[in-house]
This record gives C-alpha cells, structure tokens and sequence, in this order.
C-alpha cells in the first residue's frame, strides 16, 4: 500500500461538516433573529406607535387568543386546502401541455407563441376577468390560484420535454422505439428535473395567489380574510399575526417542496 493511501487511512474523519452546515444555518437565522428583535424593541420603547407597529408579544397573545377562540386552525386549514387544490388542478393541467408543447413541433408552432404572450400577463390582472367568468366566490379563487400554479409548470415541462439530450434520441432510434416508450423511458426521465423545478415555482406561486384571492375576492374564512378584517377594524396585532403565518407557511411549503424533490431525483446521483 503506498504511503498516500496510508495516510489517506490514518486520517480522522472529517467533523466539520456537519458542524459547518450547522453553522450556516445558524447564520440565515441572524438577519431573522435581528428583525425580530428590532421589531419588539422599536414597539415596546415607542420609537413607533404601538398602534401602528403591534409588539411581537401582542402578536403572539392575539395568536393565544385566537386558537383559543378556535379561529385560527380553521383559517389555516381553509387557506391550505385552497392552495393544494388550486396547486393540483394547475398542475395537472399545464404539465401534460407543457410536454405536448416540447414533443410536437406543429403544437409548438401553433401553441407557443399565444402562450408565450399570454404569460406576460401580470398574475392579478386576471382577477376582473375570472370575477366575471366564475363569480367571486370559491371557485374563482380556485381558478386564480390553478392558474399562478398552470404557468411555471407548463414552461418548465416544455423546456424538459425539449432538452432531450440528441445522443438519447440517437438510441431511441437505434433501438426502435415508439412514441409511448420513447416518453416512459427517455423523455420522461430526462425532463423530471425540470417539471419537478415547476411544481417547486408553481407551489410557491400558488400560496402567492392564495393570498391575494382571498385578500381581493369575497371575504371568507382564510389568513388573508383574516388580515382583512384586522385592516377594516384597525387591529394591527391581527394584519401583524396574518403577515407571520403567511411566512411561516410559505417557508414550510417551500422546504418540503424541496425535500420531495431531493428524495424524487435521488436516482440522479447514483
């Protein structure tokens, strides 16, 4: 054995790692820890109104308040449940055109550039409309919410679809393959990466739009009905409790959108 191996053998393992990762997790939670702090102190020695800017203590009483009242779980569950289903319905829809539009040329050029113009469109330009069309009710604001998700997830399945690598195609052709095998086994497979980064824009989208359905349609049971009527009857504890929980939330959506990724595209790195 040569004298680098042993001492490649001899070595200890590497500790720091972990404590590394560890560390930079630790630092992302600084400018959050430093806000926070900030917040309470400018509320609790007045360098702001109190009535404008609610200490984080209020905040979090009120939060008491509410799920004693039995208010809040409900209006988490309601906003949740109209995101997952508008995130669904998007989903379903604009994967299957996205890989349609990268596996046909003539959908390509009939499809694409009415697409591509069409999401231009700025998000919440389309509320008058879908008002019209669904109402303001729950069903438009599922429309809205399917329809923030629909977009990344059909421009990044037509980019996967069209990213089939030419040597994987050459194969196809060597081994015959027809159109259902040549999806299952290599356009599929090729294009996963970037229908999952779809879904991943499409979920944070969604809960986007969730927001903003409920915040600019009917008032109903959901945080954004909830940071309303805090903005109509001026308890700002109540905008201020809204605002922490659509974070929150946003940033529980997001790591396990990213998980799932991970654990969906480990065979990637095998």
């Amino acid at each position: 054995m040569s004298a680098a191996a042993l001492a490649r053998n001899d070595s200890p393992p590497d500790r720091d790692a972990p404590a590394s990762a560890a560390t930079r997790r630790a630092y992302g939670l600084l400018p959050a820890l430093a806000l926070l702090i900030a917040w309470e102190a400018s509320s609790r020695f007045a360098l702001v109104d109190p009535k404008i800017l609610p200490s984080l203590a209020a905040v979090l009483q009120r939060a008491v308040t509410e799920l004693s009242e039995g208010r809040l779980l409900g209006d988490i569950g309601a906003s949740l449940a109209r995101d997952l289903v508008g995130f669904a319905l998007g989903s379903a829809l604009g994967v299957p055109l996205g890989l349609a539009l990268g596996l046909s040329r003539t959908l390509d050029r009939v499809i694409g550039p009415t697409f591509n113009a069409v999401k231009q469109i700025a998000i919440f330009a389309w509320i008058p409309l879908l008002s019209v069309w669904f109402g303001v009710g729950e069903e438009a604001k599922i429309a809205f919410i399917a329809l923030a998700a629909f977009t990344p997830a059909v421009v990044n399945a037509w980019n996967g679809a069209r990213a089939v690598p030419p040597k994987l195609a050459e194969v196809a052709e060597v081994l015959t393959l027809n159109r259902w095998q040549r999806l299952v086994t290599l356009t599929l497979p090729a294009a996963l990466p970037s229908i999952f980064i779809g879904l991943h824009l499409g979920l944070i989208q969604s809960w986007l739009a969730t927001v903003g359905a409920e915040y600019f349609m009917t008032v109903g049971p959901g945080i954004g009905g909830l940071m309303t009527e805090g903005r109509e009857h001026f308890h700002m504890d109540l905008v201020f409790l809204g605002v922490l929980l659509l974070g929150l939330i946003g940033l529980a959506l997001n790591l396990a959108a990213t998980r799932l990724e991970a654990r969906a595209l480990r065979w990637r790195s095998r």
